[in-house]
């Protein structure tokens, strides 16, 4: 199984109504829930961790997660409130504004033992989850128990208005990252992360602290890796007509990770042996699903029928 541990949450994204004025439709989103979505969708055994409210929001989460096929077996269901997020498209880059005090996901905690590590081949974390001190402990003490038999995959998936303490959360971000074996990362969250410090560097001091694999994603220019054995490989993204780019990046870090399952490379010690075509095949790939859901609007990662890929 992989699984991905994070925010499940309700987007409020951009429509018009019939009147040609602006308006928001409910979507079920979250970073983390997200990448299980894709995972699962794509055809791997996938759970979520993480908090989801019992309340109406919650319930529309849980059965689209039950219809992708995600397991909701290892997530904490509580009567506290759903996170809201409202988005706005400025500039083609995806704004938020997030309602999460006192919310399901802001009140998990993890409980030791309570996850069969030595039966996940990877576990996914990242995103508005470790924003907040009690989200990124409890994440923290999970990685912990996961660190000895399951490879971390992690995508900071950065939200700057939800950021209090800049630096504090530059340091924690780089905690997560030196504990992954897989850390990948937009242009525009690199920027917020390490400003005009060049991608090349950065991932080389990853690297060298023991990541296997670093990926920078650029939107329609595609995306570049990193990779301690094979070195640098680069992949173009696809032409599409774009709908919206929200969930992009999540689908592109799903398919990575199914990528890899599919090629048995995901475990740690394959993942660290892998050559350049392997690695390039499952970047394009990753690309490929990322623009498919570039297509459409809200978080709608595609399913294995959908991508035309001779493995």
């Amino acid at each position: 199984m992989l699984i991905s541990c994070g925010d499940a949450l309700i987007d409020f994204v951009p429509t018009k109504n019939a009147d040609g004025r602006e308006a928001v439709m409910p979507a079920v989103g979250g970073s983390c829930l997200n990448v299980a979505i894709g995972i699962a969708r794509l055809g791997a055994p996938t759970g979520f961790v993480g908090g989801i409210s019992t309340d109406m929001f919650g319930r529309m989460i849980a059965d689209h997660a039950a219809a992708s096929n995600v397991t909701l077996d290892l997530a904490t269901r509580s009567d506290h409130q759903t996170t809201l997020a409202f988005v706005r498209i400025v500039a083609g880059e995806s704004h938020y504004a997030f309602y999460d005090a006192d919310t399901a996901a802001r009140n998990w905690t993890f409980r030791r033992g309570s996850i069969p590590f030595d039966a996940v081949e990877a576990v996914h974390v990242g995103s508005t989850t470790l924003v907040n001190d009690q989200g990124a402990a409890e994440t923290k003490a999970m990685l912990a128990d996961a660190q000895a038999s399951s490879t971390i995959s992690f995508d900071p998936n950065c939200r700057p208005n939800l950021v209090k303490d800049k630096p504090a959360y530059l340091a924690r971000m780089t905690e997560f990252a030196r504990g992954a074996d897989l850390v990948k990362m937009s242009d525009v969250d690199f920027a917020y992360l390490f400003g005009e410090e060049h991608y090349q560097q950065r991932a080389n001091a990853m690297l060298g602290q023991g990541t296997s694999l670093v990926v920078i994603t650029r939107g329609n220019i595609g995306a570049v890796a990193w990779h301690a054995k094979t070195g640098q490989v680069e992949v173009e993204a696809p032409k599409v007509t774009v709908a919206d780019t929200i969930g992009a990046g999540d689908s592109f870090q799903a398919a990575l990770l199914f990528a890899l399952h599919k090629q048995g490379r995901l475990v740690r010690q394959q993942l660290k042996d892998i050559g350049t075509e392997d690695l390039r095949r499952a970047l394009s790939f990753a690309a490929n699903c990322a623009g498919l859901t570039c297509t459409r609007p809200g978080a709608d990662p595609p399913w294995s029928h959908e991508i035309n890929w001779n493995w």
